[in-house]
């Protein structure tokens, strides 16, 4: 629902603290719950009260933030953990402005990247990142003082948040928003007393609250783009959408349209004199819209013919009106919408918004460009900045100063990330061609390239860093391989031998292999015969998966440095492709195992060496990693995975030292650190929304002091800064030895759960030695490792016999590799850990049952499905883990309730149909 909403608080005149009624955050002991009261209020205040106004920061602010900061960790509006601190955004949100802050002697924007608020001063290349918001900033405002800054998202539980810009600081919070869902446009008052806010949906429905009531307004209006207040009138403000124009006085609402064709209407604002509106089109002409009678409201008058270009930005400065066009010029007219200058050589995009300066323009002096109307006279302007459809961001000093520009980012998706293994330098690509890498500790642009007809999808750089080789995938199929210091290649170094993109790109350890997906391709750096150059020469291909490929990885064999490269994908395949006798673009396979049953890999990396033995690490989509020996791939430990929502999605081991590792990973918009080595711990891991819409990728720098995660669609890639001493605080909260276990099952330590495990284990053991033996009992503290089947299916748990069969590996292998034994029994500390660790990480739901009747059956007319008795035998004997006839009925025979007798047969047992519930009531339950 669409809902447009004026939020009335209290708040200062001049640089007064704000004040709201709502809940608000706590700083320097003022408490905002309570309303900070504005100077020119003469209710009297307890000496106290005004103790503490004076040690508020937001009270004694008096200069913009950043001014002399050199880097700023950001200002968070929710308690979250520090594990994980973004300090750096590379990217802008290009559909949203981008405001100026200051331009005097500190050159300050405001502008949205993913879910924060970034405050960049380009002067002491430093930013402030407004953090606390769920979901992707959906708009963002500016009041006319520069003192307060408003930005809303549209997640699932949507916020907007009102920040001082002095400090920072987030001084009102409204939670769930003001409106009825997400929303999409903000406007302060010029005084800064009101705040209007719409929303989205099919119909216009909203609120507004003026002189301390509460109005409705319900109008039929298409999705509104725009808001703005009247400057000279806060009881009165404007909405529009690309067809309709919607203005509010006090407590009346009228809808406007026009009545002949004008193209598609954009931006709107309120004439200085506050008599006049003007909407702007996108035929190049101006909606002008004056005052009529007060049952009327205001009505278009005049469709003025201003240009012939689209216009994209409507705005106004001091007494000039304002426009940015598709070509990227500015135009300036006079309230007689005379031409008075122009910007057109600044080769911009479509211009996409233009914010001036707060400081009023110098005096008139020689250095500003003459007026196009007046002879000899110049013309004077504020200096302001501009930004662009396509993520560039130029500031324009007047008088005399050209166009400087600020940032030049990406306008696409961005996919592709990587870091330097030895350096301090980022690249990063997009579907928009462009691909950069940078310094992310100077944050300087060290080279750049425009790809104009391709789509960067993968790049990588190779580990050794002595040739400084940076491979790039494009969308296209091709692959090129760049001098990373100039980004230029040679026509021999880009090959073309799919239609399909490149999805994953590696280069062995030692750079003398590279290796690509989709389809698995494999290139060799080879030296000719008496030559001192060497070249990329194809090894060849292979289609070793029928589904995506989800990991290429690069490894050496075991006692040796000759490279080995492996694949997993969605198939449950993972994949070994012998190098060594691969020749004459023939790419061999050397072994292809399934290391999955019912779960489908998500991603796969090399485990640091924590033990003796060596192991691969996977991670599914049912929230478990496994450990796989690296040289038989047998499933050595099955352990619970983070349960952030969603699986996880890539993951990198920090570089760290012989006794401390940690584990970053990406879930759907999350990003983690889990603590090595893995044990199901669930406080071992922490994860933090780094990107709503979704992240696309991780890499992390060469000293694991930083990662960076790729947002995708949102064109945005973050820094974070990692303090593991955070996550091993928050692990030793969680409870030493098996008290994170307990408090997985249900009811705890002391729960049912856990006191029928302990009797069903003591009970095995007499199941064990025999239920009628007489003979003495033998108590001991483990059973053997034959009784663990029995007893997982007696707590509720009934695996496969592939998963009983990797438990009980798990066990007997898990000393072998120090001490040549097998275990062959089980205490119930490990059994317990085996328990949490291998049973479904949120259990079975009738949502998964029926989902298998729909697979497996068919509908029977009744809106059931059902399954054919027959069939459901022929299943259970012919298809995966085969049961024996006898199997079938001794389990069927439980199931029903009856006794066990052998003359009874399956078919006697079950009716000859089977069905689920009806849908309607599976879907209520």
């Amino acid at each position: 629902e669409k809902v447009l909403r004026t939020m009335s608080y209290r708040g200062p005149k001049e640089h007064g603290p704000l004040a709201s009624e709502g809940r608000d955050y706590n700083d320097g002991g003022r408490d905002y719950d309570e309303g900070l009261r504005s100077r020119e209020e003469e209710e009297p205040v307890d000496e106290p009260e005004k103790d503490k106004a004076k040690t508020s920061k937001v009270y004694t602010a008096a200069d913009t933030l950043l001014a002399t900061e050199e880097s700023s960790m950001g200002t968070h509006a929710l308690v979250i953990d520090y594990t994980f601190s973004p300090d750096w955004s590379f990217g802008i949100n290009y559909t949203l402005p981008v405001f100026n802050l200051q331009d005097r002697d500190q050159l300050v924007i405001l502008y949205a990247g993913a879910h924060v608020g970034v405050i960049y001063n380009h002067t002491s290349t430093s930013q402030h990142l407004l953090q606390g918001h769920g979901g992707p900033i959906s708009c963002l405002c500016m009041s006319e003082d520069r003192r307060w800054l408003g930005t809303a998202d549209n997640g699932r539980e949507p916020l907007l948040i009102i920040w001082d810009s002095y400090t920072g600081i987030p001084v009102h919070t409204l939670f769930n928003g003001p409106t009825e869902g997400s929303v999409i446009a903000l406007a302060f008052s010029k005084d800064a007393k009101y705040l209007a806010t719409l929303g989205g949906g099919e119909q216009q429905v909203g609120q507004a609250l003026i002189n301390n009531m509460l109005h409705d307004i319900k109008e039929a209006l298409s999705l509104p783009i725009y808001i703005i207040f009247n400057p000279g009138d806060s009881t009165e403000l404007l909405s529009n959408s690309d067809s309709q124009v919607l203005f509010y006085k006090a407590v009346s609402a009228h809808f406007k349209g026009f009545n002949q064709s004008v193209g598609s209407l954009g931006q709107s604002l309120f004439h200085w004199r506050g008599q006049q509106a003007l909407t702007a089109t996108s035929a190049g002409n101006l909606v002008l819209w004056d005052e009529g009678d007060e049952a009327a409201g205001r009505n278009a008058i005049k469709l003025l013919p201003l240009q012939r270009e689209a216009i994209t930005v409507l705005t106004s400065t001091d007494r000039w009106i304002v426009t940015g066009d598709v070509l990227g010029h500015i135009k300036f007219y006079d309230e007689n919408f005379r031409l008075m200058s122009w910007y057109s050589d600044f080769s911009l995009d479509a211009i996409a918004s233009i914010s001036f300066s707060k400081d009023a323009a110098p005096e008139p002096s020689q250095d500003y460009p003459e007026s196009c109307i007046l002879a000899d006279q110049p013309f004077v302007s504020r200096s302001f900045v501009v930004s662009t459809v396509r993520a560039t961001v130029v500031h324009v000093k007047t008088p005399g100063g050209g166009p400087q520009t600020l940032l030049r980012e990406h306008c696409a998706p961005l996919h592709a990330v990587a870091c330097h293994p030895r350096r301090p330098i980022l690249a990063m690509g997009s579907h928009s061609g462009i691909l950069k890498v940078c310094d992310y500790n100077t944050k300087l642009t060290l080279a750049s390239r425009v790809y104009e007809s391709e789509r960067i999808q993968c790049l990588i750089f190779d580990p050794q860093g002595a040739w400084f080789y940076v491979a790039v995938g494009f969308a296209s199929g091709a692959v090129h391989i760049l001098d990373a210091s100039s980004l230029h290649s040679d026509a021999e170094d880009c090959f073309h031998f799919s239609d399909n993109s490149i999805t994953h790109i590696t280069f062995s350890l030692d750079s003398m292999y590279l290796a690509t997906a989709v389809t698995v391709t494999v290139f060799h750096l080879h030296s000719s015969p008496g030559s001192t150059t060497q070249q990329w020469q194809l090894v060849g291909r292979h289609i070793s998966h029928y589904k995506p490929i989800r990991e290429l990885l690069f490894g050496v064999h075991l006692d040796s440095t000759r490279p080995r490269l492996l694949s997993l994908a969605m198939d449950r395949r993972l994949v070994e492709y012998d190098l060594d006798s691969s020749m004459e673009q023939q790419l061999l396979v050397l072994s292809a195992e399934r290391v999955e049953q019912s779960a489908v890999p998500q991603c796969m990396t090399w485990y640091p060496p924590l033990s003796t033995e060596r192991f691969l690490l996977t991670a599914s989509d049912q929230h478990k990693m496994k450990l796989l020996n690296s040289t038989t791939n047998m499933c050595r430990k099955t352990l619970l995975g983070p349960t952030y929502e969603s699986p996880v999605q890539k993951m990198v081991v920090l570089p760290g030292s012989s006794y401390t590792y940690y584990l970053a990973f990406i879930t759907k918009d999350k990003v983690g650190l889990q603590i090595l080595p893995l044990d199901g711990n669930p406080y071992s891991s922490l994860a933090v929304v780094c990107h709503p819409g979704g992240v696309s990728q991780l890499v992390c720098s060469f000293d694991g002091r930083f990662v960076f995660t790729s947002g995708g669609a949102d064109g945005t890639v973050l820094r974070w800064r990692i303090n593991p001493h955070a996550l091993q605080a928050t692990a030793a909260l969680g409870g030493s030895h098996l008290d994170p276990f307990y408090a997985l099952l249900e009811g705890g330590r002391g729960g049912t759960l856990c006191r029928e495990m302990e009797d069903l284990f003591y009970y095995c053991q007499l199941r064990h030695q025999g239920i009628d033996s007489m003979a003495p009992r033998q108590v001991s503290t483990s059973i053997p490792l034959t009784e663990v089947p029995f007893l997982m299916r007696a707590l509720g748990f009934f695996p496969s016999e592939q998963e009983l069969e990797d438990m009980q590996n798990e066990v007997k292998f898990s000393k072998y590799a120090e001490t040549g034994k097998y275990v062959k029994e089980v205490d119930l500390a490990e059994f317990l850990r085996l328990y949490i660790n291998h049973r479904p990480a949120f259990g079975i739901s009738r949502k998964e049952l029926a989902e298998s009747f729909r697979v497996l059956g068919f509908w029977d007319g009744s809106g059931r499905m059902a399954i054919p008795r027959d069939q459901l035998l022929e299943l259970l004997q012919a298809r995966g883990e085969h049961m024996r006839e006898d199997e079938v009925v001794e389990c069927l025979t439980v199931l029903s309730g009856e006794h066990m007798r052998e003359e009874v047969e399956g078919e006697g047992i079950l009716p000859a149909t089977g069905a689920s519930e009806k849908h309607a009531a599976n879907e209520g339950k």
